[in-house]
Protein backbone atom coordinates (compact mmCIF):
# COMPACT_ATOMS: atom_id res chain seq x y z
CA UNK A 1 0.00 0.00 0.00
CA UNK A 2 2.77 2.43 0.98
CA UNK A 3 4.74 1.34 -2.11
CA UNK A 4 1.79 2.08 -4.39
CA UNK A 5 1.21 5.43 -2.71
CA UNK A 6 4.88 6.33 -3.07
CA UNK A 7 4.87 5.32 -6.73
CA UNK A 8 1.71 7.35 -7.37
CA UNK A 9 3.17 10.41 -5.64
CA UNK A 10 6.37 10.02 -7.63
CA UNK A 11 4.49 9.89 -10.95
CA UNK A 12 2.37 12.88 -9.95
CA UNK A 13 5.51 14.76 -9.00
CA UNK A 14 7.06 13.92 -12.39
CA UNK A 15 3.92 15.05 -14.19
CA UNK A 16 3.89 18.27 -12.20
CA UNK A 17 7.51 19.00 -13.11
CA UNK A 18 6.78 18.29 -16.76
CA UNK A 19 3.78 20.60 -16.76
CA UNK A 20 5.73 23.20 -14.82
CA UNK A 21 8.38 23.25 -17.58
CA UNK A 22 5.66 23.47 -20.21
CA UNK A 23 4.05 26.42 -18.43
CA UNK A 24 7.41 28.10 -17.99
CA UNK A 25 8.14 27.72 -21.73
CA UNK A 26 4.78 29.25 -22.57
CA UNK A 27 5.42 32.37 -20.47
CA UNK A 28 6.53 35.57 -22.28
CA UNK A 29 10.16 35.16 -21.20
CA UNK A 30 10.07 31.43 -21.96
CA UNK A 31 8.65 32.07 -25.44
CA UNK A 32 11.33 34.70 -26.06
CA UNK A 33 14.07 32.22 -25.12
CA UNK A 34 12.37 29.47 -27.14
CA UNK A 35 12.14 31.42 -30.42
CA UNK A 36 15.28 33.48 -29.76
CA UNK A 37 17.60 30.50 -29.36
CA UNK A 38 16.19 29.02 -32.56
CA UNK A 39 16.61 32.22 -34.57
CA UNK A 40 20.14 32.95 -33.32
CA UNK A 41 21.37 29.41 -34.01
CA UNK A 42 20.00 29.46 -37.58
CA UNK A 43 21.43 32.96 -38.22
CA UNK A 44 24.93 31.94 -37.07
CA UNK A 45 24.82 28.80 -39.23
CA UNK A 46 23.57 30.85 -42.20
CA UNK A 47 26.34 33.42 -41.88
CA UNK A 48 29.03 30.73 -41.78
CA UNK A 49 27.69 28.86 -44.83
CA UNK A 50 26.47 31.84 -46.93
CA UNK A 51 29.18 31.58 -49.64
CA UNK A 52 28.00 28.04 -50.38
CA UNK A 53 24.44 29.33 -50.72
CA UNK A 54 25.60 31.91 -53.31
CA UNK A 55 27.35 29.15 -55.29
CA UNK A 56 24.24 26.96 -55.04
CA UNK A 57 22.03 29.67 -56.56
CA UNK A 58 24.50 30.26 -59.41
CA UNK A 59 24.68 26.52 -60.09
CA UNK A 60 20.89 26.29 -60.21
CA UNK A 61 20.70 29.11 -62.78
CA UNK A 62 23.11 27.49 -65.25
CA UNK A 63 21.82 26.93 -68.79
CA UNK A 64 18.24 27.96 -67.97
CA UNK A 65 16.02 26.32 -70.60
CA UNK A 66 19.04 25.07 -72.58
CA UNK A 67 20.98 21.86 -72.99
CA UNK A 68 24.69 21.74 -72.44
CA UNK A 69 27.43 20.65 -70.09
CA UNK A 70 27.30 21.93 -66.54
CA UNK A 71 30.29 23.11 -64.58
CA UNK A 72 30.77 21.91 -61.03
CA UNK A 73 31.03 23.82 -57.78
CA UNK A 74 34.85 23.92 -57.83
CA UNK A 75 35.22 25.46 -61.32
CA UNK A 76 32.32 27.82 -60.59
CA UNK A 77 34.01 28.99 -57.39
CA UNK A 78 37.21 29.78 -59.34
CA UNK A 79 35.17 31.57 -62.01
CA UNK A 80 33.29 33.70 -59.47
CA UNK A 81 36.47 34.62 -57.58
CA UNK A 82 38.19 35.61 -60.84
CA UNK A 83 35.33 37.58 -62.41
CA UNK A 84 33.45 39.02 -59.41
CA UNK A 85 35.85 38.88 -56.49
CA UNK A 86 35.57 37.45 -52.94
CA UNK A 87 32.90 39.98 -51.91
CA UNK A 88 30.44 38.44 -54.37
CA UNK A 89 30.30 35.34 -52.17
CA UNK A 90 28.58 37.46 -49.52
CA UNK A 91 25.97 39.07 -51.76
CA UNK A 92 22.55 39.01 -50.10
CA UNK A 93 24.02 38.38 -46.64
CA UNK A 94 21.91 41.07 -44.90
CA UNK A 95 18.51 39.72 -46.04
CA UNK A 96 19.81 36.17 -45.49
CA UNK A 97 20.60 36.91 -41.83
CA UNK A 98 17.35 38.85 -41.37
CA UNK A 99 15.38 35.95 -42.79
CA UNK A 100 17.30 33.45 -40.67
CA UNK A 101 16.44 35.25 -37.45
CA UNK A 102 12.75 35.41 -38.39
CA UNK A 103 12.34 32.21 -40.40
CA UNK A 104 14.71 30.17 -38.24
CA UNK A 105 13.07 31.33 -35.05
CA UNK A 106 9.62 30.46 -36.36
CA UNK A 107 10.60 27.22 -38.10
CA UNK A 108 12.35 25.63 -35.13
CA UNK A 109 10.21 27.47 -32.60
CA UNK A 110 6.87 26.26 -33.97
CA UNK A 111 7.95 22.63 -34.25
CA UNK A 112 7.69 21.74 -30.57
CA UNK A 113 4.32 23.47 -29.93
CA UNK A 114 2.96 21.67 -33.02
CA UNK A 115 4.33 18.36 -31.74
CA UNK A 116 2.81 18.96 -28.29
CA UNK A 117 -0.52 19.84 -29.94
CA UNK A 118 -0.49 16.52 -31.83
CA UNK A 119 0.40 14.69 -28.63
CA UNK A 120 -2.46 16.42 -26.79
CA UNK A 121 -5.01 15.87 -29.58
CA UNK A 122 -4.10 12.34 -30.64
CA UNK A 123 -2.19 10.99 -27.66
CA UNK A 124 0.86 10.23 -29.78
CA UNK A 125 4.03 11.88 -31.05
CA UNK A 126 5.26 9.14 -33.40
CA UNK A 127 7.29 9.84 -36.54
CA UNK A 128 4.21 10.70 -38.66
CA UNK A 129 3.10 13.40 -36.23
CA UNK A 130 6.66 14.72 -36.07
CA UNK A 131 6.70 14.97 -39.87
CA UNK A 132 3.32 16.75 -39.85
CA UNK A 133 4.51 19.17 -37.14
CA UNK A 134 7.65 19.98 -39.09
CA UNK A 135 5.74 20.48 -42.34
CA UNK A 136 3.32 22.89 -40.66
CA UNK A 137 6.10 24.90 -38.98
CA UNK A 138 8.13 25.15 -42.18
CA UNK A 139 5.25 26.16 -44.46
CA UNK A 140 3.93 28.88 -42.14
CA UNK A 141 7.39 30.31 -41.51
CA UNK A 142 8.24 30.56 -45.20
CA UNK A 143 4.93 32.13 -46.20
CA UNK A 144 5.60 34.93 -43.69
CA UNK A 145 9.25 35.54 -44.66
CA UNK A 146 9.19 34.96 -48.45
CA UNK A 147 9.88 38.64 -49.40
CA UNK A 148 13.23 38.50 -47.63
CA UNK A 149 14.13 35.31 -49.50
CA UNK A 150 13.27 36.95 -52.85
CA UNK A 151 15.56 39.85 -51.97
CA UNK A 152 18.35 37.48 -51.00
CA UNK A 153 18.41 35.50 -54.26
CA UNK A 154 18.07 38.67 -56.37
CA UNK A 155 21.06 40.22 -54.64
CA UNK A 156 23.07 37.02 -54.93
CA UNK A 157 22.62 36.87 -58.70
CA UNK A 158 23.43 40.53 -59.43
CA UNK A 159 26.65 42.05 -58.11
CA UNK A 160 25.54 45.47 -59.45
CA UNK A 161 22.92 45.59 -56.70
CA UNK A 162 25.60 45.63 -54.02
CA UNK A 163 25.76 49.43 -53.92
CA UNK A 164 21.97 49.78 -54.09
CA UNK A 165 21.28 47.65 -51.02
CA UNK A 166 18.29 45.49 -50.01
CA UNK A 167 15.87 48.31 -49.14
CA UNK A 168 16.37 50.05 -52.49
CA UNK A 169 16.04 46.73 -54.30
CA UNK A 170 12.77 45.99 -52.49
CA UNK A 171 11.38 49.37 -53.56
CA UNK A 172 12.47 48.71 -57.14
CA UNK A 173 10.79 45.29 -57.19
CA UNK A 174 7.53 46.70 -55.84
CA UNK A 175 7.50 49.66 -58.28
CA UNK A 176 8.51 47.66 -61.39
CA UNK A 177 6.92 44.26 -60.77
CA UNK A 178 4.25 44.93 -58.14
CA UNK A 179 4.04 43.90 -54.51
CA UNK A 180 3.07 40.38 -55.56
CA UNK A 181 6.61 39.89 -56.87
CA UNK A 182 7.79 39.70 -53.25
CA UNK A 183 5.85 36.44 -52.99
CA UNK A 184 7.19 34.93 -56.20
CA UNK A 185 7.96 31.29 -55.64
CA UNK A 186 6.07 31.21 -52.34
CA UNK A 187 4.33 27.97 -53.38
CA UNK A 188 7.46 25.87 -53.99
CA UNK A 189 9.25 27.78 -51.23
CA UNK A 190 6.56 26.72 -48.74
CA UNK A 191 6.61 23.15 -50.08
CA UNK A 192 10.40 23.11 -49.79
CA UNK A 193 10.31 24.54 -46.25
CA UNK A 194 7.62 22.03 -45.24
CA UNK A 195 9.68 19.18 -46.69
CA UNK A 196 12.93 20.57 -45.22
CA UNK A 197 11.57 21.15 -41.72
CA UNK A 198 9.65 17.87 -41.69
CA UNK A 199 12.65 15.83 -42.87
CA UNK A 200 15.23 17.80 -40.88
CA UNK A 201 13.53 18.11 -37.50
CA UNK A 202 11.66 14.80 -37.59
CA UNK A 203 14.84 12.96 -38.66
CA UNK A 204 16.90 14.73 -35.99
CA UNK A 205 14.30 14.09 -33.31
CA UNK A 206 13.82 10.44 -34.26
CA UNK A 207 17.56 9.82 -34.75
CA UNK A 208 18.25 11.06 -31.22
CA UNK A 209 15.71 8.65 -29.77
CA UNK A 210 17.02 5.68 -31.77
CA UNK A 211 20.67 6.46 -30.97
CA UNK A 212 19.95 6.86 -27.25
CA UNK A 213 18.04 3.55 -27.21
CA UNK A 214 20.43 1.50 -29.34
CA UNK A 215 23.88 3.01 -28.79
CA UNK A 216 25.95 4.17 -25.80
CA UNK A 217 25.40 7.82 -26.84
CA UNK A 218 23.72 10.09 -24.31
CA UNK A 219 22.37 13.64 -24.48
CA UNK A 220 25.33 15.79 -25.43
CA UNK A 221 27.65 16.97 -28.22
CA UNK A 222 28.31 13.62 -29.95
CA UNK A 223 24.62 12.69 -29.98
CA UNK A 224 23.74 16.11 -31.43
CA UNK A 225 26.54 15.88 -34.03
CA UNK A 226 25.54 12.41 -35.24
CA UNK A 227 21.81 13.13 -35.33
CA UNK A 228 22.23 16.48 -37.13
CA UNK A 229 24.53 14.92 -39.77
CA UNK A 230 21.91 12.28 -40.54
CA UNK A 231 19.22 14.99 -40.68
CA UNK A 232 21.31 17.10 -43.07
CA UNK A 233 21.75 14.20 -45.52
CA UNK A 234 18.08 13.18 -45.51
CA UNK A 235 16.79 16.76 -45.90
CA UNK A 236 19.17 17.45 -48.82
CA UNK A 237 17.98 14.41 -50.79
CA UNK A 238 14.35 15.38 -50.30
CA UNK A 239 14.54 19.14 -50.86
CA UNK A 240 17.15 19.66 -53.61
CA UNK A 241 14.66 19.50 -56.56
CA UNK A 242 12.15 21.74 -54.76
CA UNK A 243 14.90 24.24 -53.92
CA UNK A 244 15.94 24.45 -57.57
CA UNK A 245 12.36 25.14 -58.72
CA UNK A 246 11.93 27.78 -55.99
CA UNK A 247 15.11 29.58 -57.07
CA UNK A 248 14.07 29.62 -60.75
CA UNK A 249 10.66 31.09 -59.93
CA UNK A 250 12.06 33.78 -57.64
CA UNK A 251 14.57 34.97 -60.24
CA UNK A 252 12.30 35.13 -63.26
CA UNK A 253 10.93 38.47 -64.44
CA UNK A 254 7.35 39.01 -65.54
CA UNK A 255 8.53 40.39 -68.90
CA UNK A 256 10.52 37.30 -69.87
CA UNK A 257 8.92 35.36 -72.73
CA UNK A 258 8.22 31.73 -71.85
CA UNK A 259 8.47 32.30 -68.10
CA UNK A 260 7.39 29.56 -65.75
CA UNK A 261 3.70 29.60 -64.86
CA UNK A 262 4.05 27.78 -61.55
CA UNK A 263 6.17 25.24 -59.72
CA UNK A 264 4.83 22.22 -61.63
CA UNK A 265 5.36 23.96 -64.98
CA UNK A 266 8.90 24.89 -63.95
CA UNK A 267 9.71 21.30 -62.92
CA UNK A 268 8.25 19.98 -66.21
CA UNK A 269 10.24 22.46 -68.30
CA UNK A 270 13.44 21.61 -66.46
CA UNK A 271 12.88 17.87 -66.97
CA UNK A 272 11.97 18.42 -70.66
CA UNK A 273 14.86 20.71 -71.60
CA UNK A 274 17.58 19.89 -69.09
CA UNK A 275 16.85 16.29 -68.11
CA UNK A 276 16.43 14.71 -64.66
CA UNK A 277 19.85 15.94 -63.57
CA UNK A 278 18.53 19.48 -64.02
CA UNK A 279 16.38 19.06 -60.90
CA UNK A 280 19.53 18.37 -58.89
CA UNK A 281 21.60 21.27 -60.18
CA UNK A 282 23.56 22.58 -57.25
CA UNK A 283 22.75 19.40 -55.31
CA UNK A 284 26.28 18.97 -54.02
CA UNK A 285 26.42 22.65 -53.08
CA UNK A 286 23.10 22.25 -51.28
CA UNK A 287 24.48 19.36 -49.23
CA UNK A 288 27.83 21.11 -48.73
CA UNK A 289 25.85 24.01 -47.24
CA UNK A 290 22.85 22.27 -45.68
CA UNK A 291 24.92 19.53 -44.03
CA UNK A 292 27.18 21.88 -42.04
CA UNK A 293 24.33 24.36 -41.56
CA UNK A 294 22.11 21.66 -40.05
CA UNK A 295 24.92 20.46 -37.80
CA UNK A 296 25.84 23.97 -36.61
CA UNK A 297 22.18 24.92 -36.12
CA UNK A 298 21.25 21.94 -33.95
CA UNK A 299 24.46 21.83 -31.89
CA UNK A 300 24.27 25.58 -31.18
CA UNK A 301 20.52 25.52 -30.58
CA UNK A 302 20.82 22.66 -28.09
CA UNK A 303 23.61 24.51 -26.26
CA UNK A 304 21.66 27.79 -26.16
CA UNK A 305 18.51 25.99 -24.98
CA UNK A 306 20.50 24.40 -22.16
CA UNK A 307 21.92 27.77 -21.12
CA UNK A 308 18.41 29.27 -21.22
CA UNK A 309 17.05 26.49 -19.04
CA UNK A 310 14.93 24.89 -21.78
CA UNK A 311 14.56 21.19 -22.51
CA UNK A 312 16.55 19.60 -25.36
CA UNK A 313 14.77 19.32 -28.71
Amino acid sequence: MDGNSSSRNSSLSGAFKFNEKRISASSPSGALYHFGTSGVSVAVATGLTHPLDVLKVKLQMQLVGQRGSLIGMGPLFVQVMKNEGPKSLYLGLTPALTRSLLYGGLRLGLYEPSKYACDWAFGSNNILFKIASGAFAGAISTALTNPVEVLKVRLQMNSDLRQRGPIAEMRRIVSKEGIGALWKGVGPASVRAAALTASQLATYDESKQILVNWTPLEEGFYLHLTSSTIAGLVSTLITAPIDMVKTRLMLQRESVVGSYKNGFHCAYQVLHTEGPRGLYKGGFAIFARLGPQTTITFILCEKLRKLAGLNAI
